[in-house]
């Protein structure tokens, strides 16, 4: 029996809907279209715009669990927003909202990924900084591959560009650009156990 096909769902707010993105891709589809898979690849986008952590734990799990399949090799994404910061989250409710999601993913044994906040407005840098490290420190705890969006972009001329011709807060064609650029380039094809594209 050949290997199974994969199964992605995507859980997050409106950055994995490509909210902004005048091409309608956002990064996941521009990274689904990089993913070349021997079976046809499905990717389920689950997206709750303005989502904070604790709002995304409580729903995921009956979201993605009607969504698997036994015979799909069945991944959970987790793109986590800037919401939190927002909504004054402290930085122990992020993180224990992240574990939780990732130690019931673990416990159904369903692979997870980890893509952390980009950089939004200047005025929340230093909070979503924190919240970026946070995220990545408990994915590590946690041996799950995780993405961090927020170093490489927050002075990335390009990035800061995008936004600021937008609304301030979504990315358009280059920003989810560079998002899936990041994703590509951080253990993304390993983990779902591919070649690399070579890109």
């Amino acid at each position: 029996m050949g290997e199974l096909p994969l199964r992605l769902a995507v859980v997050g707010d409106e950055l994995v809907a490509g909210a902004g993105d005048p091409k309608g891709l956002g990064w996941v589809g521009r990274v689904t279209a990089r993913t070349p898979t021997p079976e046809p690849l499905t990717v389920l986008t689950l997206a709750v715009p303005g989502e904070t952590s604790t709002a995304l734990g409580a729903r995921w799990d009956e979201e993605v669990t009607r969504r698997l399949s036994p015979e799909a090799d069945n991944r959970l994404v987790v793109a986590l927003g800037r919401a939190d910061v927002a909504a004054g989250l402290s930085l122990a409710r992020s993180r224990l909202n992240l574990a939780n999601i990732l130690d019931v993913a673990d416990q159904r044994r369903i692979p997870a990924f980890v893509v952390g906040p980009p950089p939004g407005g200047t005025a929340d840098a230093d909070k979503l900084a924190d919240l970026s490290a946070a995220y990545a420190d408990v994915a590590t705890r946690r041996r799950v591959p995780f993405v961090d969006m927020y170093t490489p972009l927050a002075a990335h001329d390009q990035w800061l560009g995008d936004l600021a011709a937008g609304d301030g807060i979504l990315p358009g064609q280059a920003g989810y650009g560079l998002m899936a650029w990041l994703v590509l380039h951080t253990g993304w094809h390993a983990w779902l156990g591919l070649p690399d594209d070579g890109a």
